[in-house]
């Protein structure tokens, strides 16, 4: 019994320490108390991300690609390493048999409840899917689907203080013939199975083109929908809040491209660290470079995120290029995800 715990403690261990590399491209972490952006300079599409204790994950878009849904860890939010997939067979399995192209995993909410990870992803051909795991580095439950349906995308949960259970999404214009709106439906104690039709509580046609991606947060008696309008490459980042779970939501852009390089700052993640420190990941669309990831202070005022720096004080950021790290408490070692093989061993 001792030899199959350390076999498995051996194995966890290295899950973790095998991509403890450093890139020979791109290193974020400067090593003088300072970052720059992006914090991973790779493909990782609508990054969502959590923290749990002192550890912090992350996971992206995987469209078609098997392994799907990586898995990041850090410690600081700006030095990362890939631990795993929560994807090993994508669903439909006859379907996914050959080449599909810009299919399969779109963006993807990955939380923390009840002592299990979840991670929600949509299929903008099939439905949102839900896979769980006791630990972030695997096993991943198989997908189930907790909706069925063509062009609903980028779903999100929330645990309420109530014990409801409530399910964020928006549409995809290429299957469902509709877009830019945000609705949010009733799922059951589990988490497994939406309720209801669910109701509309925001349409962007008018103001915000295109929103989609929503995150959905609760803060001091508000509720908050964090989600990205406007397009990938130009868009802005915008939140909605309000006292109901159903609206009606007020309106506010928090972060736009400004007078920065960062085109079409949005879509991604809000998380505090364990010294309350406030910062949002989110991407930047650089055409064949990928989705690229950057990390942004984020502060509260007057119940509004402001994210990046907010030159001209108007309650909207800008995305920074260089910033002081986060304040996690302790100082750790540089890391990078791994992005090449030389193909020199036996193994991948």
């Amino acid at each position: 019994m001792k030899k199959l715990f350390f076999f498995f403690l051996s194995l966890n261990t290295m899950a973790f320490a095998q991509q403890r590399t450093v890139s020979k491209v791109w290193v974020a972490d400067l090593g003088n108390g300072m970052y720059k952006n992006p914090i991973v300079h790779a493909d990782y599409s609508d990054p969502d991300a959590i923290r749990v204790g002192n550890d912090f994950y992350m996971v992206s878009s995987s469209f078609e690609d098997i392994p799907g849904l990586p898995i990041l860890h850090s410690k600081d939010l700006v030095n990362w390493g890939i631990i795993g997939h929560a994807l090993k067979r994508q669903p439909p399995f006859d379907h996914f048999s050959v080449p599909r192209h810009g299919e399969g995993v779109w963006a993807p909410a990955i939380r923390y409840h009840n002592n299990e990870f979840y991670i929600y992803y949509p299929d903008p051909d099939f439905g949102i899917y839900l896979t769980k795991a006791k630990n972030a580095a695997g096993p991943w439950s198989e997908p189930i689907l907790v909706e069925g349906g063509k062009g609903l995308i980028d779903p999100c949960p929330l645990w309420d203080d109530d014990g409801s259970v409530y399910l964020v999404h928006a549409y995809a214009g290429s299957r469902a013939g509709i877009k830019s709106i945000i609705v949010i439906k009733k799922l059951n104690r589990d988490g497994t199975k939406v309720l209801d039709e669910g109701k509309l509580v925001y349409d962007g046609h008018e103001l915000d083109p295109t929103v989609e991606g929503p995150k959905l947060y609760k803060r001091n008696g508000y509720y908050y929908i964090f989600a990205p309008a406007g397009g990938v490459s130009t868009g802005w980042q915008l939140v909605l809040r309000s006292k109901n779970i159903y609206g009606p939501y007020e309106r506010k852009v928090v972060m736009d491209q400004g007078a920065s390089p960062v085109n079409g700052p949005h879509q991604g993640a809000w998380v505090t660290t364990q010294t309350g420190e406030d910062w949002f990941l989110h991407f930047q669309d650089k055409e064949a470079y990928g989705r690229i990831v950057h990390l942004q202070p984020m502060k509260w005022l007057n119940g509004w995120p402001v994210i990046g720096v907010d030159k001209d004080d108007d309650g909207k950021g800008e995305p920074v290029l260089h910033y002081k790290k986060p304040n996690v408490g302790k100082i750790y070692q540089v890391q990078t995800p791994v992005d090449t093989d030389e193909f020199n061993g036996t193994e991948l």
